[in-house]
């Protein structure tokens, strides 16, 4: 099993500045690199409070490898709808240079419509934008004079610098959620998978079908024989001495957390896109999730270290995990609130395990 941190801001300026979060999240990282974990991982939101303080992760990542010395650097997600792949391959290597080869870089395929708006990106061309310009994207770290002609980038002849340091690219993730099509491509490619659990247990089903179709295209691909690339999990996770007293901090955040992702997901109110089936369910219901039974319907991980490793049994039968990134700053939690939680993870979960 390896470990890391993943965030996911979800800060409201009024409540929490941009300055604090990004002191307390490096506060963090530099303690979860003296701890031993495995991973720090940031994705890649834009506009809204719903990860609207973490528009570039490679920025973040790269004063994370500053201050840090062996803890691997994830993004978690970029978003190739809104970057040229000479752009990705490019600023992503300059980061595995910065941190002497300690880069997997984490590619989404972006889910809200207001983003996709902004952009001026139609939604239905997402999954063909994704998918060529990560295949560039390795082609730029790989080769050199490399030529590409496709309906949303063209270029003749690029050696893009700085290159890589790790051999022969550095690991490559896809985040996916719900869409079977974004497995089984990442398991016909054979590229590891961060899998975000549904925020509702009602929803949990489909995760082990998906997980289920990744590895079945990943053996079809490449063979029995050949191991796995890794199956990440991220979900919000809240750790306290008692089961009670990690529900009595825990919940109000929690609720904070899905207050915000209700506001962003609420945007599939008005859309609908074929490339996205069954997301405008998310819009209907969004704003019923403010008033759910955390204890009863959540699926944050929250609770006592033998809870929380209960649980973590449960996750590695149900999908098989290898990697667990846990959302460690949902609900715009102050420092104390989250180093609380990830010592206890360190001292008490871990060695449990």
């Amino acid at each position: 099993m390896r470990h890391g941190i993943s965030l996911l801001p979800d800060c409201r300026p009024d409540r929490r500045s941009a300055v604090e979060y990004y002191r307390d999240a490096l506060a963090l990282t530099r303690f979860a690199d003296q701890a031993g974990l495995d991973y720090v991982k940031m994705t890649e939101h834009y506009i809204g409070e719903y990860g609207g303080y973490c528009p570039s992760p490679l920025t973040f990542l790269s004063t994370v490898a500053a201050q840090t010395e062996r803890i691997r650097l994830m993004t978690g997600a970029v978003l190739p709808a809104f970057h040229h792949p000479i752009q990705i391959a490019a600023h992503a290597a300059m980061v595995d240079a910065i941190s002497e080869g300690r880069l997997d870089l984490g590619f989404g395929r972006a889910w809200l419509p207001y983003e996709f708006e902004a952009f001026g990106v139609p939604m239905d061309e997402s999954r063909a934008r994704y998918e060529a310009t990560i295949k560039a994207v390795l082609r730029l770290w790989t080769e050199e004079k490399v030529t590409e002609d496709t309906p949303f980038f063209a270029f003749t002849d690029a050696t893009s610098l700085p290159r890589v340091v790790q051999n022969p690219h550095p690991p490559v993730w896809g985040a996916a959620v719900r869409s079977p099509e974004s497995f089984t491509w990442l398991g016909e490619h054979g590229f590891g998978v961060m899998l975000a659990l549904a925020p509702l247990k009602q929803d949990v089903g489909l995760s082990k079908y998906v997980i289920d179709l990744y590895r079945n295209a990943f053996t079809a691909k490449h063979g029995a024989d050949r191991e796995l690339p890794g199956i990440a999990l991220s979900t919000p996770l809240y750790v306290a001495e008692t089961d009670e007293e990690a529900y009595r901090v825990a919940e109000p955040l929690y609720r904070e957390y899905m207050s915000v992702w209700s506001e962003a997901a609420s945007s599939w109110e008005t859309t609908k896109s074929g490339s996205y089936v069954g997301y405008d369910s998310m819009g209907k219901h969004a704003k019923n999730l403010r008033d759910f039974d955390v204890r009863k319907h959540g699926t944050a991980v929250i609770g006592s270290p033998e809870t929380v490793v209960e649980r973590i049994h449960e996750f590695r039968e149900e999908y098989g995990v290898d990697t667990l990134l846990w959302q460690v700053d949902f609900g715009g939690q102050n420092l104390d609130q989250m180093m609380s939680s990830l010592k206890l993870y360190v001292e008490k979960v871990i060695p449990n395990l």
